[in-house]
């Protein structure tokens, strides 16, 4: 049966890891590792294929869908369910399973320090971009740069048409620091997926736009998607728990791109009080002993968080990349 959750963890691309196997042994008996290894396919042709009822398939289906590891198809009717298609969507879906047990989530944290900063130099490797981008702070402060709409984060949620909210994945696990543990607003498509699982709230624009002005007082960064449309989430990252920025921090490998802004301090005004340089998770700002502040454009990711604490409202976010610089569409 070990080769059964072998199998699952290859089909992940993470067939060498033990602990992945481990983690898809908590979360599928062999019956359900069985199913999913028949995926895709509806509950009729599964049936047939695997020689089990229709029912206990149907069972099966909506028991690993609220687990997070399968995903159902509109398009079709009956619906087709597909697994999980890659490491991210099992980290990012599974670990909301509304009864995880403890030591499940540990397992994915042990996995995330042991293996994760290896995988990710692999990932960056093999992507020609990577799979998230920051997006600057929108609702605390106004951008005073012309900011497009798949860039405004308060644009995003007024235009969305569904909006929850999920507990931040990486948090959940690493539990590092004490910041806002629902943080994770989910859109549209996102949206609908978390609130028909049951792990996603759903929220109104108020109470969206509230999040995000909470995060942004709170030194959090807004990231989503490396694309145009914006219709899976708007995460609000933290430096030290998140699968991203810890190791683009502490080893600067990339699987998140900056925004198409960098700080840019006026020396008029600024008072060097420093109060940036803690809000500064990448070393992009420094401050000589008469001051002025000064950024290094080439380490700040665009996220704005710094402009939001400024005493003196010195700092202002200054376009540095041009509007094609974000992809039409993911990877491309």
């Amino acid at each position: 049966m070990e080769d059964v959750y072998k199998e699952l963890a290859s089909r992940i691309g993470l067939g060498q890891s033990q602990r992945i196997a481990d983690l898809w042994r908590f979360i599928a008996n062999p019956e359900e590792a069985r199913l999913l290894l028949a995926l895709p396919g509806n509950a009729p042709a599964l049936a047939e294929r695997l020689g089990i009822p229709e029912p206990e398939v149907a069972a099966m289906l909506h028991a690993l869908f609220i687990k997070g590891v399968v995903f159902p198809s509109a398009k079709t009717d009956p619906p087709t369910y597909k697994m999980s298609r890659d490491l991210v969507q099992f980290h990012d879906a599974s670990i909301l399973w509304p009864d995880a047990p403890r030591e499940f989530l540990d397992l994915w944290q042990e996995f995330m320090e042991a293996e994760w900063p290896e995988v990710a130099v692999a990932f960056s490797q093999m992507m020609p971009r990577p799979f998230t981008r920051v997006i600057p702070v929108g609702v605390t402060i106004q951008a005073k740069t012309h900011i497009l709409a798949f860039e405004d984060v308060k644009e995003i949620i007024e235009n969305a048409k569904t909006i929850s909210v999920t507990k931040c994945t990486c948090r959940l696990t690493a539990h590092k620091c004490d910041k806002k543990l629902e943080a994770c607003l989910q859109i549209n498509r996102g949206a609908e997926y978390n609130i028909a699982r049951g792990t996603g709230r759903r929220l109104s624009k108020k109470e969206a736009l509230d999040i995000v002005r909470e995060a942004e007082q709170d030194g959090l960064i807004h990231v989503v998607m490396n694309k145009q449309e914006v219709d899976q989430f708007i995460c609000n990252c933290c430096p030290c728990c998140c699968q991203t920025m810890p190791i683009l921090i502490q080893r600067g490998i990339s699987v998140v791109e900056p925004s198409r802004f960098a700080a840019s301090v006026d020396p008029a005004t600024c008072s060097s009080c420093g109060t940036c340089l803690d809000r500064c998770y990448f070393s992009a700002i420094t401050l000589g002993e008469e001051g002025p502040a000064v950024v290094d454009q080439t380490k700040c990711m665009g996220c704005g968080l710094c402009m939001v604490t400024c005493p003196t409202e010195s700092i202002s976010m200054v376009e540095v990349r041009a509007a094609d610089y974000v992809p039409q569409k993911l990877f491309g």
